[in-house]
């Protein structure tokens, strides 16, 4: 078995996965982002608008981990599981519901819900590929993969 397959067995996601997907989340993050500066609206709906952006991100996260925990076997409570999947329903809903009241062409209305939903979906791919490379990095440690400094640094006295 090459050393590529075992990459893939472990579960190592390619470098062209994450750049991809670091690609994909500051792009829609950036272009919300923008967007949000150059949009003539309120201060209060500018905050609205980046407060739901940080709760999508942080429960898409959340259910992201603890879906995973479950399936490795990991302890979840039902509890933090139906938490994290209502705050990401609500930051949906919130999302929906601001775009759909507000005063603004219906294409400045898409681009909002393009950067948000792109963002959602790559803060999910992100933390997906931060934890298998960590899984990855604790199962091969021989890889020659640096963890803590860099390979072409002279090892410490």
């Amino acid at each position: 078995m090459t050393d590529q397959q075992k990459q893939q067995i472990l579960g190592r996601p390619t470098g062209a996965f994450v750049g991809a997907s670091w690609v994909a989340l500051g792009l829609g993050a950036t272009v919300y982002f923008v967007g949000l500066y150059n949009a003539h609206m309120t201060l209060a709906e500018k905050g609205f608008y980046l407060a739901v952006f940080l709760l999508g991100l942080f429960a898409a996260i959340s259910v992201q981990k603890a879906v995973r925990d479950r399936a490795e076997d990991v302890p979840v409570t039902g509890a933090y599981l139906g938490v994290a999947w209502g705050m990401l329903l609500c930051a949906l809903t919130l999302m929906a519901v601001g775009l759909w009241n507000a005063e603004l062409l219906l294409s400045e209305k898409g681009f909002y819900g393009i950067g948000f939903a792109m963002s959602l979906f790559a803060v999910v791919a992100v933390q997906k590929n931060v934890r298998d490379l960590a899984a990855f990095r604790a199962a091969q440690p021989e890889t020659g993969i640096a963890t803590e400094r860099s390979s072409f640094l002279p090892p410490q006295a």
